[in-house]
């Protein structure tokens, strides 16, 4: 039995279980993890007001101006399938 595969055999009385290492570490690792969270933010470059401005323009204009394209291309659809199958039925 000196061969078997225990995992508690094979611990020495000191070692803490993996899983019980790993839930004691997330308090150190949460930690570490928004050091560097804060070390990366400061490196970011933040955009002007006015760019963010002009950019939310340049968004909502194109949006609407794609709405209204595929709009007049779905009225467009809808005329030219429903013209083709009055023409089958007849």
């Amino acid at each position: 039995m000196a061969n078997s595969t225990s995992t508690a055999a094979e611990q020495s009385p000191r070692e803490r279980p993996e899983w019980l290492a790993k839930l004691l570490g997330y308090p150190q690792r949460t930690k570490s993890f928004l050091h560097e969270v804060r070390v990366e933010m400061r490196q970011v470059t933040w955009p002007a007001k006015s760019e963010v401005m002009s950019t939310t323009l340049v968004v909502i204009l194109t949006t609407a101006f794609f709405a209204v394209f595929l709009w007049l291309v779905d009225l467009g659809a809808t005329q030219l399938v429903g013209k083709i199958l009055k023409t089958l039925r007849r």
